[in-house]
């Protein structure tokens, strides 16, 4: 069976750039749905499920943020955000809590062609279906961003999911350190390792009994980082 075009869910108030943007996608060989606000995105999505939200954060009824909130809570679908604010602090916040990518207003569509094409290419890396479970009393579901350890839920954010699934995909196997900060901070020129400590650092809280002493998320100093399975059982 031939691949399917990519899906993309196009949410934007400003009526010109929504066409705009919609025939170059569709000219470029994505199968393009639109919303005018994030309410009118909520009911596109109740009838299908896209590959890739593209969303404006600035909307009336409901927000781009408030939007991809209520979307990552339902599962990992990719978002790549567009803001007329060019804040670092704001940008951040996307980044971190909700976002693949962030894109300020103005930009070129080649711009954003490239980075629809980095992130679905990243998204599309093997990882394992469904659930794994690395011992009897923890489950990763990186399909809907969570861990659930002990019977506890832990939500993940964007990049502590991006990250995890690059360490799932390599299971048992040393990751390297640059790899990490490929798949995590893919849109930062040159990002310092310490981007990953700090991330790892905040991973082994939510998913280790004992952070001090971790045995699923293991650093392997000089080169990289590993997640060990502690069971043979996988979801």
């Amino acid at each position: 069976m031939a691949p399917h075009e990519p899906r993309i869910l196009l949410v934007d108030d400003d009526a010109n750039l929504l066409v705009f943007l919609a025939e170059q996608l569709k000219s470029d060989g994505f199968e393009v749905t639109t919303a005018r606000d994030g309410v009118e995105a909520l009911k596109r999505l109740e009838s299908a499920w896209p590959d890739l939200l593209i969303v404006d954060m600035m909307m009336p009824r409901l927000d781009g943020l408030s939007l991809a909130r209520q979307v990552k809570a339902r599962a990992d679908l990719p978002i790549i955000v567009l803001s007329a604010v060019d804040a670092g602090d704001s940008k951040a916040e996307a980044l971190e809590e909700v976002a693949e990518d962030y894109i300020t207003k103005p930009f070129h569509y080649p711009e954003l062609r490239a980075r629809i094409h980095r992130v679905l290419r990243r998204v599309g890396d093997r990882v394992p279906a469904g659930r794994l479970q690395l011992d009897p009393g923890l489950v990763l579901d990186l399909q809907r961003r969570r861990l659930v350890l002990d019977g506890v839920e832990v939500r993940l954010t964007p990049v502590e999911s991006r990250l995890l699934y690059a360490l799932a995909a390599n299971l048992g196997q040393v990751v390297p350190t640059e790899t990490l900060l490929a798949r995590g901070w893919s849109e930062t020129e040159s990002p310092d390792p310490s981007y990953a400590w700090v991330t790892m650092r905040r991973l082994r809280r939510k998913l280790e009994r004992d952070p001090d002493h971790p045995v699923f998320l293991e650093t392997v100093r000089g080169v990289g980082y590993r997640l060990n399975r502690l069971t043979a059982s996988s979801g």
